[in-house]
């Protein structure tokens, strides 16, 4: 298992859609086991290939808390079949966007369709943090960042800051 960099705004990476995964073999495994690693060193409790730079259809998600035994799930090609009607909040970050929080509402609930890390089918309901989460990876794999839901004056605020200090990295190097 290796920790890979982990991309961050303003990279147009992250802004694209990504491709469907077309096999899952051992490779395929073997980045699940480096995305693993790379959100646990974070820390973080989800991670979509595409903040990586691999812009495939796939994520990882552990909600255990420090003192728990780990709980990893990897997400091949998920969708959202269903969403409720029924909204809650969670304050929410992003690993590429670090130090940025703020409150995001989403459907309470969701249906997702997803391989497994063996490639076998599942589809579940999904609430609470969890439903937060995997819609939050979820829409990285189409190109969005929980930014996008904000007011244009905050976003646009956000993202000026972090161009800033790309440009200011660049001009270090």
């Amino acid at each position: 298992m290796a920790i890979r960099d982990i991309i961050k705004l303003p990279d147009p990476l992250l802004k694209k859609t990504s491709q469907p995964v077309e096999r899952v073999d051992d490779e395929l495994r073997g980045l699940v086991d480096d995305m693993l690693a790379t959100m646990y060193d974070a820390p973080g409790i989800g991670l979509a290939a595409v903040q990586i730079g691999i812009p495939r259809r796939l994520l990882v998600v552990d909600l255990a808390k420090d003192d728990q035994p780990k709980s990893p799930m990897a997400f091949i090609n998920p969708e959202i079949v269903w969403s409720s009607d029924d909204l809650s909040e969670y304050e929410e970050g992003c690993l590429s966007i670090p130090e940025v929080f703020d409150n995001i509402q989403r459907p309470a609930e969701v249906r997702v369709s997803y391989l497994d890390r063996l490639g076998k089918q599942h589809e579940e309901v999904y609430d609470g943090l969890m439903a937060t989460v995997l819609q939050h990876e979820i829409d990285h794999l189409n190109g969005i960042l929980f930014i996008d839901y904000l007011s244009r004056l905050k976003r646009g605020t956000i993202v000026r800051k972090f161009a800033k200090l790309a440009r200011q990295q660049r001009e270090k190097v």
